[in-house]
This record gives structure tokens, sequence and C-alpha cells, in this order.
């Protein structure tokens, strides 16, 4: 008799809702193995029974062959009895025991989904929820694990007979594809119009939205995890009123276009671009904005109010079957082909999913809904990314992107980070893994920290994680520290140096083990410094258990705190009086101050009340843009360094730029390097002055920070021998900065480590602030309350 082998093969990773169970029956009845596969809660496990030569072909290079969706982590099998049987199935799926295995990213509409819309034959022809199992909702949709279609908010609507059958059949791409549906079975799209908001029925939906978008009306959409805003984005007064009732001041909004063509007129789009633009994730790509509309004219011009000032446009292409409808199928009559597609919320708060929030929520933002009625589970904002030196940048990781986990570089306890205040991420992991959540949001709304503890027992629930440790920023004033403190109970928690979080997230992000520390360049705009300053313009020695402050930016006053940050002069003037230069009315940061204000400012400089100091590269960035005429007010973070990157840009390639003076101590253990800005600044002045235009003073201002960055980190490689520089922190989102970095420190002979898919601004912190509590727990920290990291406080250069 032939042997019989039987083997238990468990695939771990994102195999669930990716079409991985019809992949291995194939691949079973092929070999003419019998046996099962199913779903639970750690992963997708089959059971296979045959000859011993066709088993070990099933179980080789599983994980090479899976379905475009999955991600493999791990493939184990071992040998178990013979059970006998024939035949190969595929059973119920097995719940109990910890979650284990990974929830897909929600996924844009495939291009044979896309077929099918578009086909007056097929049953789906125009249906607004066409989804298979290589597209649609995932994330956003899952209630609970193993992902099965009781565990998604598509449980409410019964399968009709067609859909079964397509859900019940191996050979059917819609084989267990959990949003499956069609027109017969829901969801149901609405318009909801007039006040208050009720369903219009005497036209399509998708029709009466088209056309109340064409007559300048701002629609509340419902996507995959949330609401958007809409509006015809060549529509001017639309656009302006969209802004206005936003809230949103001058902040830039986000596109979406039609197809790539629509998108070309108005913005650069190089290889890079159109991979992200036209991929499954479909996020944000920010374009370098073109001066008039691109080659092939426009449908419409775009509305200034747009992206006021800013080079870039933000821009998507569609990524539901909604959007391709709104914006239009062939042969439909016209429409708007470009929308503004904002986050459907004010200024601050976290995104609208719930329905009847946004009817009351979004009553004095939107003139009318086209919503659905399949619930939104999670929250998830639009993910923005760039493209730097032909690299991806993520600015902001969410859709597309979130629940998919980092593999660290060594392994950590169960521990949650909790992020920072602004664009709070949090963090949680275990073993080898880390989940970096979705964009939670700026946590000065109550709606956000709520929000923040939703999506936290959410994450937990499908990763299995229990943290029994907690890490958070050590600032003593942050919400979503106090958030950690609250949640801790008796778990330790670790309170971690922002911008060693900073470098610790790189660190983890290029999968560096931490054993040699490495020069941290962290430039962002507010930390909290180990000497109660206001932190921002570093240079630190770093591994994940502690660093050394090499060296910082010179220290000036912060006057009024946020004042300064929103009023740009303000900060120009503490500069100014720092570096002992003359604030005379000639100057454009002097004539934009009030002089009440002026006169007030000045007193508070001399007496030094509420002038914290501060050592931050995002406000010299936002003084030189003042200094230069560029930004006086700042209606959104980074405005003003934004358009002084845009001043740069336009006026081409600097020459040596603007110098700064170096306080080096004589001896290590002595002190850190102190970077004084005040030659820089007299420069700046002078030229200012001397009529040079804000072009070429941003230009040469860039050119001087990029320089200081290379000589400070070839001090440090002289002496203490390190030659990785990791590059973070906000400030390094200005990818003509991050370049010309990256590019001189490489000739110089280093190694750059730059951020990629973690984002280098504080949507980056938690990963950082999860690593260091590793490293300094349990065995530093065994009992409950707070710690700081050992090591966190030595000053030397």
């Amino acid at each position: 008799m032939e042997a019989v082998q039987r083997r238990r093969v468990t695939v771990r990773g994102v195999v669930q809702g990716v079409g991985f169970r019809p992949y291995l029956y194939t691949r079973a009845t092929g070999l003419g193995l019998a046996g099962h596969v199913t779903n639970t809660p750690e992963g997708v496990v089959a059971e296979v029974e045959g000859a011993p030569a066709a088993v070990t072909l099933f179980c080789e290079h599983l994980a090479a062959d899976a379905p475009p969706l999955a991600v493999v982590d791990a493939v184990d099998h071992h040998e178990v009895p013979v059970a006998g049987g024939t035949g190969f199935t595929i059973v119920a799926s097995r719940t109990g025991g910890p979650a284990r295995t990974l929830v897909s990213p929600d996924v844009a509409t495939c291009a044979d989904c896309l077929a099918e819309l578009a086909d007056p034959a097929d049953r789906r022809h125009r249906h607004p929820f066409i989804t298979c199992t290589h597209c649609g909702p995932r994330f956003t949709i899952v209630t609970g694990l193993p992902y099965d279609r009781a565990h998604t908010t598509m449980a409410r609507f019964p399968l009709c007979p067609d859909c079964a059958r397509e859900y019940g059949d191996p050979a059917d791409r819609r084989f267990h594809a959990q949003p499956v549906a069609c027109p017969a079975c829901g969801p149901r799209l609405a318009l909801l119009t007039g006040r208050p908001p009720c369903e219009t029925r005497d036209e399509d939906p998708v029709a009466g939205a088209r056309r109340l978008l064409a007559a300048g009306a701002i629609l509340a959409v419902k996507g995959l995890g949330g609401y958007h805003l809409a509006c015809d984005a060549t529509h001017p007064a639309a656009v302006a009123e969209l802004r206005r009732r936003k809230a949103r001041g001058d902040k830039p909004f986000a596109l979406m276009a039609r197809d790539l063509a629509d998108a070309e007129r108005y913005a650069h789009i190089g290889p890079e671009e159109r991979a992200l633009l036209q991929g499954g994730v479909r996020p944000i790509v920010l374009l370098r904005r073109r001066g008039a509309a691109g080659p092939g004219g426009a449908p419409g011009t775009l509305a200034d109010e747009v992206a006021p000032r800013c080079p870039d446009l933000g821009v998507m292409l569609p990524y539901t079957p909604v959007h391709h409808l709104l914006l239009g199928l062939p042969g439909d009559p016209p429409g708007p082909r470009l929308l503004v597609m904002t986050s459907g919320n004010l200024a601050g708060e976290p995104i609208v999913t719930d329905d009847d929030e946004a009817l009351e929520r979004l009553a004095g933002l939107a003139d009318a809904w086209l919503t659905h009625d399949r619930p939104i589970h999670v929250p998830c904002d639009d993910s923005v990314v760039r493209v730097c030196d032909s690299e991806t940048l993520t600015v902001r990781r969410a859709r597309g992107y979130a629940p998919l986990p980092m593999t660290l570089p060594r392994p950590v306890p169960a521990t949650l980070a909790a992020g920072g205040d602004l664009k709070n991420t949090f963090c949680l992991g275990e073993g080898r893994k880390a989940w970096l959540s979705a964009h939670i949001g700026d946590m000065d709304d109550l709606a956000t920290q709520n929000a923040l503890e939703r999506a936290e027992r959410q994450l937990e629930s499908i990763t299995g994680v229990s943290p029994a440790l907690l890490a958070a920023d050590r600032h003593p004033g942050y919400r979503s520290a106090r958030w950690a403190l609250r949640t801790a109970g008796t778990r330790p928690l670790v309170r971690v140096q922002h911008h060693h979080a900073h470098i610790a997230s790189a660190l983890a992000e290029h999968g560096l083990d931490g054993e040699r520390p490495v020069i941290g360049v962290a430039f962002d705009g507010t930390g909290y410094g180990d000497d109660g300053a206001v932190w921002g313009g570093e240079v630190l020695l770093a591994d994940y258990a502690g660093y050394t402050r090499f060296a910082h930016l010179g220290y000036v006053p912060l006057p009024g705190g946020d004042a300064a940050v929103h009023r740009p002069y303000r900060m120009a003037l503490a500069h100014l009086r720092a570096a002992g230069l003359a604030r005379t009315p000639d100057l454009p940061c002097v004539a934009a101050c009030p002089a009440d204000e002026l006169r007030v400012l000045e007193r508070q400089l001399e007496r030094g009340l509420n002038c914290v100091p501060t050592s931050s590269m995002g406000r010299l960035f936002d003084a030189v843009s003042s200094l230069a005429g560029v930004c006086h007010h700042a209606g959104y973070e980074a405005q003003a360094a934004i358009e002084l990157e845009a001043a740069a840009l336009a006026a081409g390639a600097a020459g040596p730029g603007y110098a700064f003076g170096l306080r080096v101590p004589p001896y290590p253990g002595t002190g850190p390097v102190v970077a004084d800005p005040a030659p820089l600044l007299a420069a700046v002045v002078a030229d200012v002055r001397a009529g040079t235009g804000a072009g070429p003073v941003a230009a040469a201002f860039h050119a001087g920070v990029a320089a200081l960055v290379v000589e400070l980190c070839a001090l440090a490689r002289e002496r203490h021998g390190l030659d990785t520089v990791a590059l973070t922190g906000g400030v390094f989102a200005n990818t003509l900065l991050s370049s010309a970095c990256a590019r001189t420190l490489r000739a110089s002979g280093f190694t750059v480590l730059r951020h990629g898919r973690v984002p280098p601004n504080d949507g980056g912190l938690s990963l950082g602030q999860l690593m260091v509590a590793a490293a300094a727990a349990p065995q530093n920290h065994p009992h409950q309350g707070e710690a700081h990291v050992p090591g966190g406080t030595r000053q030397s250069a």
C-alpha cells in the first residue's frame, strides 16, 4: 500500500479576507490531497493528507505563490496522525483563543470590479458597493476575529441566492469575500437634502449628488473610514465657502481627480507618484503643482482657495465604487472631474463615522448627504504620502496601511505607547511585532481623546496584545501622557523624551537593533526638554537605552507660547533681539506686528514673562519666513515653513547658504555644541534690507541649515566615531531640506536613515516610545508608577 502522510499547516499574517482559503483549496485539490482548511484567531489552519511527495509540494512555496493581498509572516507545519477521508473542504471558522492573525487594510476597488461596475450587462452594473476578495473594505468593517461576515458590519445584510452561490464557490473570486453584495441584498445608497435632511427618492442618489456638486453645493459623502466633505474644486465660491464653514484657515484641501490625466493638468507626476496614485492603497499623494494648467488644457481652472501659497497639491484617485460613480463613468453626462475631498469634521475634531452624528455635526458644513447603511466600525482617515529622492515618505499613516504591523529588530514585552498630542498615533507591540494605529488627530479636543480610547480597545481586540507596560511623552501637560497615566493603573509607565522617541522610531523602521548609537538629528517645532526648555533643534547620540545631547540650536525666548506659533513675526522679533539685531520698521516682521503688540512684546522679552527658552528649528523656520516677508500669520501647523519652502523652490538652486556660528566645548563631557543662529539672521537681515527677494533668501536659508547638519554630524563622527545619521522630526517632511542633507551626508561618507513607512513627524513618535520603553523595562522598572529612561540626561560633546 502506498504511504500516506498528514500535515497540519498554520499560516500567520494577513491571510483572512484575501482569498487565502480558496488558494489553499485549489492547491490541495490540484495535488489530489484530502483534508480541510479553516480560519482561526491565530491564522489560517489547514490539514492535508495524501502521498508524501504531494504533501511536501503543498507545503513548499506557500508564501511565494500567495494571493496578491496576502502578507504571510510565518508558515508552520508538522506531521499529525493520518485521519483518512477523501476530498478537501473549507470548514466553518473556529473561534476562541488569542487573536494572532492580521486584518487586511482597506483596499481600492480592483480592475475586475471596475469593469463590472461599468458593464450594463453585469448584474452589478453601477452597484455602489461592488467588491471581491481582491478589494474593498476590510479593517474599517471588522468587529471581531476570525475575519468572517458575522464579525463585520456586513452581518446585517443577508446574502441573496446569487451572492450566496458566489460566496460559497471556491472557484469564484468572491468566495468568502465578506463585504460581497449586490443591488438585491444591500447595502443601499441614499441622498439626503433639505432641513431637516430627508431622502430624495425622485432620482438616482449619485445623479442627484453630481447635479448638486456641479451647482456649487457642498456634500457630505460617506466613505470607507468616515465622511468626507466634497465640492467642485473648480468652483471658487464653493471652495471658499467650504473653507469658511470648516474653519480651515489657509490649510490646503485634498483633491480627488477622476483619472491621472486630470491630475496631471495641475501637478507634476513622476513614475513613483504614478504608482502610488494608481496602486491598491490610493493615498493622498503630495505633488509639486504646476504654475498653470498643464498639457491638454483643463475642464476648469483650479480654485485658488484649494491650496493657497502651497507648493504642493494633495491628490488622490477614486478608491471606492461610490467615488467612481460620483466622478462619472465613461458615457455619463458631464460633471465635476476634480473634487475637493476633505475629512468630514470641523478643524481639530475627529472624522465623523456615525450616520446620526453626521447629520448633527456636519449640519453646518454640508448642504446634502450622500450616505449608505453599511456601518463604519473603525474610523480611518486618508493616508498622505510624498516622494523624496524617488522614495516614498509617509506623512500620515492611515487608510490602506493600518493595521499592517511593523517587524521589530528586537523583541519587546506587551507594550502600549501613547504617542504625542499632535498628529497622534498610538502603538501596540509584543514580540517582534508592532501595530501603529491609524492617524487619530490632535489631542486638544475631547472627541479626539475619546476616539483614541475606542481605537486602542479595538486594536487590542484584533491583535490579542494585552499591554503590561505603557510609554508616554515626558511633557507634563500632554493629554496623551495623562491618558496613559490613567490607563496604566498598576502597570509601569515609562516617560520617554520626545526627540529620543523620534530617533528610536527611525532606528526601528530601519531594523537597527540599537547595539550601536547613531547620530540622531531631530528637528521639529516642539518637544519637552530635560531642562524644562522647549527643544526642537537637537543632535543626539542615541540608541534605545538612552542618549547624549551632543548639539542643539541656541536658545531664544518663545514669547507667549502658542501665540508665537500662530504669529511667526513674534518669533522673528524674539530671534532678532536674541541676536542683538536692530528691529527697524523696514523689516517685514516689524511692519507686520501691530504697534500696541510690539510695545507689549518688547516688555515681555525684556522681563522674560511667559518666555520659555526654545531650541526649536521649526520656530527658526517661522522666524526666517516672517523676516523674509513670506508668512506672518500661520493658520495651520507649519504654514510659515511650507511657504518658505515654496519660495526656495521657486528661486531654484542656492549658493553656499547662510552660516551659523558654532560654540564648541573644548573637551568632551563639558556640555553640548551650540549652533548660534545670530550670524545667519544677520545675513538674512542684510539681504532683506538690500532688496534681495524672498526666494533667494529662503533658498540660502535651506542651504545653510543643510550645511549645519553636515558640520555637526562631521564633528560628532570626529569625537565619537559614529557614522550613521538618522534624520527625523517634522522639519524633515520638507523634501528640499531632507534631500540636501541626505545627499551631502552620503557624499561625506555617512550612512543616512530617513523615514519611509513611518511619518517623521509626531505621527511616528509612538513607535519610538515603544522601543525605548521596552529597552528600559522590565528589569529597570518592575514596580508601578512612572519612570524616566536611564541615561537620558547625560550632556556632553
